[in-house]
C-alpha cells in the first residue's frame, strides 16, 4: 500500500532561506515515513528527491507575480488528488500552512516605527501591501486550512490577536538546528584563521550579525549601540542588503567605520560565527530566525530583541540579553556586560545548552507528529 501524497508548496527556492531548509528538512522526515512528496513551485534549485510541478504563469511585478502563482496552484491541486497541501506561501487553498514569514499587518505596524508618518501611510496604500493583507485575511478564515504551523510563541499570539484564529489551529513547531553542523568545537577549529583575516586579536571582542534585510534585522541599531557602548568592540555585518551603503554611511557617520567589517553574502557562516564573541540582531521583526538558533548552537550569547521569536527560549543574563528592537542603549549595556570574559565564556555554554533542546530530530518528529494526527481517518 502506497503511502500518504503530500503536497509542499514554495514558490522560489532561495539557498539561504530557512523557510527552504524547514521544506527540505519535512520531506526528508516525510518520505522516510513511506510519504509520496510532491513540491509545487515556479522555480527550485534541487527537488532533493521529490517530484517536480512547475507553475510559472506569465506575470509582470511581484503582485501579479504572487497572485498568478497562487491561482495555478489552486486550480493544480482542485485537479489533483493530495492527502494534504502544505503551504509556505499564503494560500486558503491549502490544509497546512507554515507561517514562517510572520504576519504580515505585524510587519508594518512595526516597520511604521521607523519611517515618517507619509511614508507609513505609503505602506499601507502600497498595492502589493494590500494584496499581501488580503490574503492574509482570507487565509487565516479559511475553512479548508486545518493547521497553521507557527514558528515561535510571539507568531502565534499575532495570529490571534489580529486575526482570532483559533488556538488549538495553530500548534508551534520551533526550527531546528544541526547540532554537529553548528558547534563549538567547529567555532574553535575555524576561529583563529578568520579573526586573523579579519585583522583581529584574539583579545578584541567581536560582535558578529548574519542575514539580509538590515533595515528588519537592526544593522542600524548594532552600528549604533557600538557607537554607544562603553567598551571597545568591533562588528562583523553578514549578508546582504540593496541599501548597504546607507548603513556603510552610518557607520563612517558614527565614526566608527574602522571597526566595522561589511562582508557581504557567504555561503558558509560557520567561520564568521566562530570570529565573533557575541551575536547580535535586534530585528525589528523577525517571527524566529535560523541565524539566531545557529548562533546559540555555536555557543555564542544572543543579543536580540523583544519581536524577535527566539527571545522566548533566553534567559536574560544567562544565555543572552532582549531590548526593544529601538533600544540602542539597552544593547550597548549588554555588549559592555558582555565584554567580561568568564561572563560570557559561561552564557556561551548556557547558549549552547539553549540550542541543544531544538534538535533537526526533535522538529522532524513535531512535523510527523502533525501530519500523522491530520492524515489519521478520525481527522
Amino acid at each position: 500500500m502506497s503511502g500518504p501524497r503530500i503536497a509542499l508548496v514554495r514558490q522560489r527556492y532561495n539557498v539561504a532561506g530557512g523557510a527552504e531548509r524547514f521544506v527540505s528538512r519535512a520531506m526528508e522526515a516525510l518520505r522516510r515515513d513511506g510519504a509520496e512528496i510532491t513540491l509545487v513551485t515556479r522555480r527550485w534549485q534541487d527537488g532533493g528527491g521529490a517530484g517536480i510541478v512547475t507553475l510559472d504563469p506569465f506575470h509582470i511585478g511581484r503582485t501579479w507575480r504572487d497572485w498568478s502563482f497562487a491561482r495555478a496552484v489552486c486550480r493544480h491541486v482542485r485537479e489533483t488528488r493530495y492527502d494534504l497541501v502544505q503551504s509556505h506561501e499564503r494560500l486558503a487553498c491549502c490544509d497546512v500552512y507554515r507561517a514562517g514569514d510572520g504576519v504580515h499587518r505585524e510587519w508594518l505596524l512595526q516597520r511604521g516605527r521607523v519611517v515618517g508618518p507619509l511614508r507609513r501611510a505609503s505602506l499601507w496604500a502600497n498595492p502589493h501591501h494590500r494584496y499581501l493583507l488580503a490574503r492574509e485575511r482570507e487565509l487565516f478564515a479559511s475553512p479548508r486550512v486545518r493547521a497553521v504551523i507557527c514558528i515561535s510563541r510571539m507568531n502565534r499570539e499575532e495570529i490571534m490577536r489580529h486575526y482570532g484564529t483559533p488556538e488549538g489551529k495553530l500548534p508551534v513547531v520551533y526550527l531546528g538546528v544541526d547540532l554537529d553542523h553548528f558547534h563549538p568545537a567547529e567555532r574553535a577549529r575555524l576561529r583563529s584563521a578568520q579573526r586573523a583575516a579579519l585583522g583581529l586579536g584574539e583579545s578584541d571582542l567581536a560582535l558578529v550579525y548574519v542575514g539580509s534585510g538590515f533595515e528588519r534585522k537592526g544593522v542600524a541599531t548594532l552600528l549604533r549601540a557600538v557607537a554607544k557602548t562603553s567598551v571597545h568592540c568591533h562588528a562583523i555585518v553578514v549578508g546582504g542588503d540593496k541599501h548597504a551603503p546607507r548603513y556603510e554611511a552610518l557607520a563612517r557617520e558614527l565614526g566608527i567605520a574602522d571597526r566595522v567589517k561589511f562582508a557581504g553574502v557567504q555561503k558558509d557562516a560557520r567561520p564568521w560565527y566562530a570570529a565573533g564573541d557575541v551575536f547580535v540582531m535586534p530585528s525589528l521583526y523577525e517571527p524566529f530566525g535560523n541565524a539566531n538558533m545557529e548562533a546559540l548552537a555555536m555557543g555564542l550569547p544572543v543579543i536580540t530583541s523583544t519581536k524577535s521569536g527566539v527571545a522566548e527560549l533566553l534567559q536574560p543574563g544567562v544565555s543572552g540579553y532582549v531590548h526593544d528592537a529601538l533600544d540602542a542603549d539597552g544593547v550597548a549595556a549588554s555588549i559592555a556586560a558582555l565584554a567580561d570574559g568568564p561572563r560570557r565564556e559561561a552564557m556561551g555554554r548556557a547558549a549552547r545548552a539553549v540550542a541543544e533542546g531544538y534538535s533537526l530530530e526533535a522538529m522532524s518528529r513535531q512535523l510527523l507528529d502533525l501530519y500523522a494526527r491530520l492524515l489519521a481517518p478520525a481527522a
